[in-house]
């Protein structure tokens, strides 16, 4: 038996009154989930713990068997173990987004955040902007290090666990009140506006109609993680395929193989095809028992609060990574059970996460079942099955056993 997990990150929402009052994944053409949901079983799985921030970081963890109320120690750490960073135990890494702000304001402290992501910036721009920033900025305490896209790290020798503002939860507001409140932080983002505001990257870039990249944004502040090993803990040989490094990351720490996948970058135009081909080569030549496929770009999409493309990328995720893969192991004589889902909502109205439930959707190839159901949030609520701790649904997928 082959095991895999199908996650699209950020997929689920809330009802959108452009779309009928349906959310995206209700609303998008999926009829390979729907034709999945009608052999196999739907539910809702509680993914963030109480009391812990909806972030891709907890929520992943937990998908992938880990409790973050255990395990998690940070997002940037796991992202510093894809980049190859290592970490002494003083050390602090923080996230370091390309950030884009407004610039019309005099003072620093009173510009608005306008996209997270400097218009999901290509990571050859980005290193150069990143390049200049560590000319002026790197020290003895506080070092670079080039991740992707927008995406970067900061890590801080001897450093604290500053309490860090995520920039997609304040798009459109005033960054003073959100400023980080170490002095050195601080200076430092600020700092990185004058280097970046003229850079002639960004100068082109608002030629061509883009977002330029025009400032540092510091945030996920977290220490040295320590993950144990996914073979060790489920019997199972396993593989990530992810364009972020957060997901990288995780699979690093818990003694996965990653399988890096040309053009795969984490946007709308990732490459989907490449992503279904390595998950069947992983399971059927690779030694691989278990694969986590991971696609970001509905998440994307709802931080850029886009209704369109947002189905679009649901409507990608399956025809070109759940049919091929379903149908080549079909095609392979293989055996499988798949889970498919989001990792948490973030719904277009408030362009950011939310701790609410989230749908799944699984399917075992040896046991066909028949229902009416179709595959979205209102469908799975109405089955009335709530898996309530979200780290053992791998367990559920693995053995058909929900730990208690």
């Amino acid at each position: 038996m082959k095991y895999l997990v199908i996650l699209g990150d950020g997929m689920a929402d809330r009802p959108i009154d452009s779309l009928g009052s349906q959310t995206p994944l209700a609303y998008a053409k999926t009829p390979m989930m729907d034709e999945l949901a009608s052999k196999g079983e739907i539910g809702m799985v509680h993914t963030i713990p109480d009391g812990m921030s909806p972030g891709s970081d907890t929520a992943n963890l937990s998908v992938l068997g880990y409790d973050p109320r255990k395990y998690y120690s940070g997002r940037s750490p796991l992202e510093a173990l894809s980049i190859g960073v290592p970490m002494k135990e003083t050390d602090i890494a923080l996230r370091c987004n390309l950030v884009t702000l407004s610039q019309e304001e005099d003072a620093y402290e009173a510009r608005r955040i306008l996209d997270h992501s400097s218009g999901e910036i290509s990571t050859e721009d980005a290193s150069v902007l990143l390049e200049a920033v560590k000319r002026e900025l790197e020290t003895e305490e506080f070092h670079f290090f080039t991740g992707t896209s927008y995406r970067h790290l900061l890590i801080w020798e001897h450093g604290e666990k500053a309490d860090l503002v995520q920039p997609h939860d304040i798009l459109g507001k005033n960054i003073g009140a959100n400023l980080p409140h170490h002095p050195k932080l601080r200076e430092m983002m600020k700092k990185s506006y004058e280097i970046l505001k003229d850079h002639p990257i960004n100068i082109q870039r608002r030629k061509q109609g883009k977002n330029p990249a025009n400032s540092c944004w510091f945030w996920g502040a977290g220490t040295k993680p320590q993950l144990s090993s996914f073979e060790e803990m489920t019997g199972k040989a396993g593989a990530m395929i992810s364009a972020v490094d957060l997901l990288k990351g995780i699979a690093i720490g818990a003694s996965m193989k990653v399988i890096t996948v040309d053009g795969a970058n984490g946007g709308l135009d990732t490459n989907y095809e490449g992503k279904a081909e390595a998950a069947v080569e992983a399971l059927t030549k690779g030694g691989c028992d278990f694969v986590y496929v991971h696609l970001e770009a509905p998440d994307e999409m709802g931080h850029q609060g886009s209704v369109e493309r947002k189905v679009q990328a649901i409507e990608n995720l399956d025809a070109r990574i759940i049919r091929p893969i379903t149908e080549m192991l079909r095609a392979a004589g293989e055996e499988f059970r798949m889970v498919i889902l989001p990792d948490h909502p973030t719904p277009i109205s408030i362009r950011t996460h939310s701790a609410d439930n989230v749908p799944y959707l699984l399917y075992d190839s040896t046991i066909e079942q028949k229902h009416n159901w179709k595959y979205n949030e209102a469908e799975a609520e109405a089955a009335g099955r709530t898996i309530a701790e979200g780290h053992s649904l791998i367990r559920y997928l693995l053995d058909g056993k929900i730990e208690k």
